[in-house]
């Protein structure tokens, strides 16, 4: 009895003290030592409920994912700022801010393509007779190669697959191309990152396309793609992860979206983005003063190096005049008559690669001419918008044979009471024609249509593209809904504009332009489905927080072309 006593005051003295410990702590707004700054209650307690906060104690910023580096944003002046020898002036100059992002170092080669082919092929096998082929799909079109005055066989057959090819920039892909690849990339890093905090299985190789992992497929329902039942699928994770990887009761949990370990989407870059980084002016601003405007990526208006440890060296890959893809034998000036590697010649300020040259590359926004100051956006600029939710069954997410989200278009009835838009497809807000010119009720706003912009137009050629399904529109680029008519049908005089809601931007010059491509400022245009010898792409990611970073390996500065680095030339 005296043993149980002497236990029980033990207990509470512990306890007492215990309490007297916690009251001592002094809150402040930070919520410091764990404690909320608003109730005190305690972070990460399985006994209070578990409020889960990673940020007081764990994340510092968010990581730089596989072949990124970090873009610091800012202000600057989009367009083109030098004479227009094409007397286009779609390019106006204005002012505009964007946000600090990632961006890929290189161009996706085509050993990164080829990876994610291989995975295509391994995971999803091909379905009944006459259906579409998730890898043939994903296919680059080698045929771009092909002039019909000029012998190009060899890169036809070789140019993706060669080994002396692997570095060089993947071709031949379509915007739409280079979107799935950007979603492909975007799981597949997330699913590592999984794989290495012990959350998931490393291996992979047995899963079928049903358990295929999908990061948002993953965050809305974490038990739904693999068997929770299985003794590999839940490991305990290290103990610096212990923390956010348990639940209330102390085990072992899935990964959300608040513990700020899984990155978020590549993607596409906007054409304000690609345009600010290819510019690079964070080597020549002295606080809030750019010392010289740029006509390309490097300083001064000279296409050639100026240091005189590589004087007269040329600084990208582009065609010099009618006729000369790289110089004479014996000095040839780019050492390229077509692509060549994607680290070849200087990084610019920012440290990325072949910002003017070599090929030029996709951007997220739809094509339209920026001929007058009618858009109102001036931060984050871009042309595209088309808002969409999660498709529910019985209030299940829906998800489709990629193992993805589906989504469908929110509708009018839904943001009625909204005021920053109602309508799902944004595209031709404010785009300069006759129904942007009449003002911006809400009314006028709610009648701009796609439907003058996509009428008679066909879809790709795979039939799949979701614009303009829904109104019944043939979705067939050829006549007679087959796939032997001619492609070029689309673009019929009389039938369909050239441009319209699926026709998209890419930037930059190739190693088949002139030098006036290599501005920056610079804007072509295609259709979403089409692909050519000389596009290609490289992807970027958001940068969530803090617009500056204090990892030194993202800060950057001024280049210095006097350093050979990582010319990396054939």
């Amino acid at each position: 009895m005296k043993k149980n006593q002497i236990i029980l005051i033990t207990s509470s003295l512990l306890l007492f003290f215990s309490c007297v410990e916690k009251n001592s702590v002094k809150f402040n707004h930070t919520g410091s030592h764990g404690r909320s700054s608003s109730t005190g209650w305690e972070y990460n307690n399985p006994r209070n409920g578990g409020f889960e906060d990673n940020w007081n104690n764990k994340f510092q910023e968010q990581a730089t994912g596989p072949g990124l580096l970090f873009i610091e944003g800012g202000s600057f002046t989009m367009g083109r700022v030098e004479e227009d020898v094409m007397y286009e002036w779609n390019n106006v100059p204005r002012t505009v801010s964007v946000s600090s992002f990632y961006m890929d170092e290189t161009e996706v080669s085509n050993i990164d393509y080829l990876e994610y082919l291989y995975w295509l092929k391994r995971v999803y096998s091909k379905p009944d007779e006459g259906e579409d082929w998730i890898y043939e799909k994903a296919l680059p079109d080698t045929l771009v190669w092909r002039d019909r005055l000029g012998y190009n066989e060899p890169y036809v057959n070789n140019y993706l697959r060669y080994p002396a090819y692997h570095n060089y920039p993947v071709v031949g892909v379509s915007w739409v191309q280079a979107t799935n690849y950007c979603k492909w990339r975007t799981d597949r890093v997330n699913e590592q990152i999984l794989i290495d905090a012990c959350i998931l299985t490393e291996d992979v190789i047995n899963r079928t396309e049903d358990q295929a992992f999908s990061t948002e497929a993953y965050l809305l329902n974490p038990d739904g793609l693999f068997d929770p039942t299985d003794e590999n699928y839940h490991i305990n994770p290290p103990k610096d992860l212990s923390g956010w990887a348990r639940d209330e009761k102390n085990k072992v949990r899935t990964v959300r979206r608040h513990d700020g370990l899984l990155l978020p989407p590549y993607r596409l870059p906007t054409e304000a983005e690609w345009e600010f980084a290819a510019l690079g002016y964070i080597g020549n601003t002295q606080e809030e003063n750019t010392s010289n405007r740029k006509l390309y990526p490097w300083n001064g208006s000279s296409l050639r190096n100026g240091h005189k440890k590589h004087q007269g060296e040329i600084m990208a890959n582009f065609k010099k005049g009618r006729g000369d893809n790289m110089g004479v034998a014996g000095s040839l000036n780019d050492q390229a008559d077509i692509t060549t590697t994607v680290r070849s010649y200087w990084p610019n300020d920012y440290g990325l690669y072949n910002m003017a040259g070599n090929v030029s590359e996709w951007v997220m926004d739809v094509y339209r001419a920026e001929i007058e100051q009618t858009s109102t956006a001036d931060h984050r600029k871009f042309r595209g918008n088309v808002y969409e939710t999660t498709k529910l069954e019985d209030n299940i997410p829906m998800i489709d044979s990629l193992g993805r989200i589906i989504t469908e278009e929110v509708n009018v009835e839904d943001n009625i009471y909204r005021r920053n838009y109602k309508k799902s497809d944004n595209i031709n807000y404010l785009d300069g024609d006759i129904e942007s010119q009449m003002g911006i009720d809400w009314n006028n706003y709610l009648e701009e249509t796609m439907e003058a912009d996509t009428s008679s137009v066909a879809i790709d050629k795979w039939n799949s593209t979701k614009y303009g399904q829904s109104k019944g529109q043939n979705r067939s680029k050829y006549k007679d809904n087959t796939r032997t008519g001619n492609s070029n049908e689309m673009y019929a005089y009389g039938e369909a504009s050239l441009i319209t809601d699926r026709t998209r931007v890419f930037k930059g010059g190739s190693w088949k332009d002139r030098a006036y491509w290599l501005n920056p400022g610079s804007r072509r245009f295609l259709d979403e489905d089409q692909a050519t010898d000389a596009i290609g792409f490289r992807c970027v990611m958001d940068r969530l927080g803090s617009q500056t970073s204090t990892q030194k390996q993202n800060q950057r500065g001024k280049t210095d072309f006097g350093r050979k680095g990582k010319k990396g030339k054939k």
